[in-house]
């Protein structure tokens, strides 16, 4: 019997749902966290302080000024902005086509929190300082140009039909959302601050419940088809040579130096790895500091299919379910791809 529980624990499957779990635990601890600051801040009234500052995001894109604090709160954490604005969908405060540009507006919040916890003290002092920072101020910018554009696709696509606060008796929003419940969303408030706090986890708990098995399922079927990826293209008759093939057209088409390819190849699979492999490349001439970057951008335009398919989807399906998860996903990739496809212009 001993033999059999060794045996069955010390299965690779068991491993990777293991590392599921534990990501899972954390993404819901993030999630709840979210979305029971937005409850509380819903209920003390702590929105209209946040939303001096936030304004000036959410008022041109014509958004619910509350909805900037999810806003700000994706700089902090990304899974807690994200909690906070897909509460206030369920609740009626923003359509779908609101959420959306919400959740593009959100871009450069949630890359200014990998400045601080990665690029300055990790990927920076690999590639050196001045192709280090060329990397991360053009990635910046890039985060930046996405949200612009979720700002004025607001000013130019939302109206008061998208948005619950202004839209109270207006009736249903066409594409999605309760804009007719909505409008008195911000405006109840609980009678103590116990039965605000007592309001704020019902709510955190009925949305864990609705989001943590979905979450839990998507995760843990990606993961054991990752890990058993090199398995699954021997059994279609393929192998582990699209990522360089992929690399190997792009580098060709932008006019890179070859070795750009194993760069690529290793960037689009791991960003630490491929800072690795160029950051010698770079001290040696290879690369200047433009190709240099230009081949990072172009490992992370590769890397979109890999990412996507093992945390996007697993992410963006567990919050918000299959049809609008894959709305959200098409939408941030596409945006990306353009923008990072018009650095390389300008690089290049």
């Amino acid at each position: 019997m001993q033999s059999l529980v060794a045996a069955v624990l010390g299965h690779p499957v068991v491993g990777v749902l293991g590392e599921v779990a534990i990501r899972v635990l954390r993404i819901t601890l993030f999630l709840s966290f979210g979305v029971f600051l937005a409850e509380l801040a819903v209920a003390f009234g702590l929105v209209e302080k946040i939303t001096v500052v936030s304004r000036y995001l959410t008022s041109p894109a014509n958004l619910p000024d509350e909805v900037g604090t999810a806003i700000l709160t994706t700089t902090a954490s990304t899974t807690a902005g994200y909690g906070m604005l897909a509460d206030f969908r369920e609740s009626g405060v923003l359509s779908d086509r609101a959420t959306i540009i919400a959740v593009t507006i959100n871009t450069f919040f949630g890359f200014a929190q990998h400045i601080i916890t990665f690029y300055a003290p990790i990927l920076i002092p690999i590639l050196g300082f001045r192709v280090g920072v060329l990397y991360v101020a053009t990635r910046g910018l890039i985060a930046l140009a996405i949200t612009l554009t979720g700002i004025a696709a607001g000013a130019v696509l939302l109206d008061a039909s998208n948005v619950g606060r202004s839209a109270a008796g207006a009736g249903p929003a066409p594409d999605g959302g309760t804009a007719d419940d909505a409008g008195d969303v911000f405006d109840e408030r609980p009678e103590s601050r116990r039965a605000a706090v007592r309001t704020a986890f019902d709510a955190t708990a009925e949305k864990v419940r609705d989001i943590l098995p979905r979450l839990a399922a998507i995760y843990a079927v990606v993961s054991l088809l990752v890990a058993y990826g090199d398995e699954l293209l021997v059994l279609a008759g393929s192998d582990g040579a699209s990522v360089t093939a992929a690399a190997d057209g792009f580098a060709g088409l932008l006019g890179l130096p070859g070795a750009a390819i194993p760069v690529i190849a290793a960037y689009a699979l791991d960003t630490t790895s491929g800072a690795t492999v160029i950051a010698p490349l770079i001290r040696n001439g290879t690369f200047t500091a433009r190709t240099a970057v230009a081949t990072m951008l172009v490992g992370g335009i590769i890397s979109f299919a890999v990412s996507t398919f093992k945390r996007s989807i697993p992410f963006q399906f567990g919050i918000w379910g299959r049809e609008f998860g894959s709305k959200v996903i098409v939408v941030n990739t596409g945006l990306k791809i353009v923008w990072i496809a018009l650095a390389l212009a300008v690089l290049l």
